[in-house]
């Protein structure tokens, strides 16, 4: 009788493995939907405010609406200032700049309304000393052309913005460069890891 309840016993078992392997992984696998796996995006930090407005903004601050051209000439300042090993204070002087000279369009030579020869976003001229007029109204030339300037002028980290852009600039209106250090910071925080 041990004997048959043995056999018993392992034909049970045998039958519910079989059934384990064959009905188990099967059923399993029908009821489980798929899992979706996507990438983790690391989203990159926006640069400290500490570094992009370390000395406070002075005055009242003026703002505009960005069309796609401005956009991208905002980004074409933040790529030239990477690649001059420059830090994000300096793209927002930069563009600080841009926005009183500019508004930061790429312009050319507007006629009776030229301060002189005037053009490009930083509104430099050739007869200066910037450049041709073909350098000047090329984004990344300009920005260069400004970080160069503002590199020369000692202790502008440590400066107001309108200090330092006013003394690479030398501007008739020396305290406008001011009011556009809030939305020049906002543009570097947001298009700095961009």
């Amino acid at each position: 009788m041990n004997s048959i309840f043995r056999k018993s016993m392992l034909g049970v078992a045998g039958l519910a493995f079989a059934g384990g392997v064959f009905a188990g992984p099967v059923a399993a696998h029908a009821d489980a939907a798929p899992v979706k796996t996507t990438p983790a995006v690391v989203q990159a930090e926006k640069p400290d405010a500490g570094k992009l407005i370390p000395h406070g903004v002075q005055g009242a601050q003026s703002r505009i609406d960005l069309n796609d051209e401005q956009v991208a000439n905002t980004k074409a300042i933040i790529a030239a200032t990477k690649k001059a090993g420059m830090d994000e204070r300096a793209a927002v002087v930069s563009i600080a700049t841009a926005l009183q000279e500019s508004k930061l369009e790429n312009l050319g030579h507007l006629g009776d309304r030229n301060d002189h020869d005037s053009q490009g976003l930083f509104q430099q001229r050739p007869s200066s000393g910037w450049g041709t007029v073909e350098q000047i109204t090329d984004p990344e030339y300009s920005t260069t052309a400004f970080l160069k300037g503002l590199k020369q002028v000692d202790g502008w980290q440590d400066m107001p913005l309108t200090r330092a852009a006013q003394t690479v600039q030398v501007s008739a209106y020396p305290d406008h460069y001011a009011q556009w250090e809030q939305q020049a910071a906002d543009l570097v925080a947001k298009y700095w890891n961009s």
